[in-house]
């Protein structure tokens, strides 16, 4: 069962909505065409936390990469929509942008965090000369003082302390070069962010700081987030909705409430299965990736 476009409008929040994705599908052209995202649809809310969930492989970066226009031959979107209401009034379709348009949208407009923070930073340039960087590719006209002024203060609002931005990449730790990710993602303001798995490899007790950082800074800024995952009990926790996906297609999308207590698809219950609790009786593991004879 894959979630249609009207069903994706009817579960969404009573916010006003800045994305829609309708019947969205990206094909890699490969020898033997492999459709890896199929007739994706979602709309995702002003401000609102909107959780990606999934197995390795189901499809939710390649869905994120095609949202935000990364995604490089052989992958291929061959149908459906993207397109960006802007808060200031008017629509923008995304798959329509080209070069120097695309490039001022990305960044500006919508934001990426990559999963992996040491590999998507520069080894060899330290932080203020990334960030700075950034800003003197989207902003020509602002001036030096003022770049480092910005840069000093995304830094700050993630705490990280701006003595940081002489520091290389690899003199922070693993938590630090997350939060300069998220800062890098700030810097011009956008209004939506999507985060790949920004938690990967950190510990837990750095896990739970960066997640903190991220709802407080969405409650401040009223930025929207595609934050994806393959642990939905994380996303039980600091989503306001939540989509599942299976096999590339969204199977089940619903409030993070509705998820827990009521999930409709099988795939989602054996997902939800699959994750240990702390308390009660042990039971059998519950594979991942099966689901009910007829559900898929």
């Amino acid at each position: 069962m894959t979630i249609t476009a009207d069903q994706a409008a009817a579960k969404a929040t009573d916010r006003r909505p800045v994305l829609t994705v309708t019947d969205l599908t990206v094909v890699y052209e490969t020898e033997q065409p492999v459709t890896a995202v199929r007739s994706a649809s979602l709309q995702l809310g002003r401000g609102e936390i909107l959780g990606l969930a999934g197995e390795s492989g189901c499809g939710k970066t390649t869905l994120a990469y095609a949202i935000n226009r990364l995604h490089q031959p052989p992958a291929r979107i061959a149908g459906g929509s993207v397109v960006f209401h802007d808060r200031d009034g008017g629509d923008i379709d995304l798959l329509a942008l080209q070069n120097e348009e695309l490039r001022q949208f990305r960044w500006s407009q919508l934001s990426m965090v990559f999963q992996g923070a040491m590999n998507s930073l520069n080894p060899v340039r330290t932080i203020g000369y990334q960030l700075d960087d950034t800003l003197k590719a989207h902003d020509s006209k602002m001036s030096k003082a003022r770049r480092r002024e910005r840069s000093a203060e995304v830094l700050t609002r993630v705490g990280v302390d701006p003595v940081r931005l002489r520091s290389y990449p690899h003199e922070l730790s693993g938590g630090m070069r997350q939060r300069v990710m998220i800062a890098m993602a700030m810097l011009l303001q956008p209004q939506i962010m999507i985060m790949d798995e920004p938690t990967t490899a950190l510990d837990v007790v750095v896990q739970r700081e960066i997640l903190r950082e991220i709802v407080r800074l969405r409650d401040e800024l009223d930025f929207a987030v595609v934050f994806i995952t393959h642990d939905l009990p994380l996303l039980l926790e600091i989503a306001d909705r939540i989509a599942v996906m299976y096999r590339g297609e969204i199977v089940e999308l619903d409030t993070a409430e509705q998820v827990h207590k009521g999930a409709q698809h099988p795939y989602t219950r054996k997902l939800l299965g699959s994750f240990p609790s702390l308390t009660g009786e042990r039971s059998d593991f519950v594979r991942m990736g099966r689901t009910e004879e007829g559900a898929a």
